[in-house]
């Protein structure tokens, strides 16, 4: 199915100029098309599904501390709130806790919201706890051995992240997956 994301303006590459009007055409799990709005709708718009967005849509973030974030801190289930807050736990307290393979794979589920959350589409690692590993996998973040540019193309992967204004995330789409999105 095709899909048109409407926003304010594309930014290309990191750091890249945004580009007002402009649109992206996602088929599949690649772009389909960059360009403007108005070209793209007259071309795809009789066959796509048209989100709209009001934002700057950018390659997704890159995580260069991806491992750490993920299997040196363990990001406490909502019922631990009042025994161990919400804020995620290294060192000491982290030491101090109980941390079978399973409560791995459940803290590293919750580490990937947060990510996703930020926007996030490649992360660095290696995982080398099965359950973490499994859980970066499943959620269809790349993982990369280091940061490397992963400009926005036609015909390229459909990993891209929508910012607000106010700079905050309202979206994460990974293979054209609507992974995020903001409440």
């Amino acid at each position: 199915m095709l899909t048109l994301h409407r926003v304010r303006a594309v930014r290309l590459a990191e750091g890249g100029a945004p580009a007002p009007g402009h649109a992206v055409v996602v088929d599949g799990a690649r772009l389909a098309a960059i360009g403007p709005y108005e070209e793209l709708l007259a071309a795809y718009g009789e066959r796509a599904r048209i989100r709209e967005w009001d934002g700057v849509l950018t390659p997704g973030r890159y995580e260069p501390d991806g491992a750490a974030l993920l299997e040196a801190t363990y990001h406490p289930d909502p019922r631990e709130v009042a025994e161990l807050g919400s804020e995620p736990l290294t060192g000491v307290a982290l030491a101090a806790l109980d941390m079978p393979d399973t409560r791995w794979g459940a803290s590293a589920r919750r580490g990937l919201q947060r990510l996703l959350a930020t926007g996030t589409t490649a992360l660095t690692g290696p995982f080398t706890r099965p359950a973490v590993r499994t859980a970066v996998q499943r959620s269809g973040l790349e993982e990369l051995p280091g940061p490397r540019p992963r400009p926005l193309t036609a015909g390229g992967p459909a990993n891209f992240a929508i910012f607000a204004p106010d700079g905050t995330c309202l979206a994460t789409v990974i293979a054209s997956r609507l992974v995020h999105r903001r409440r």
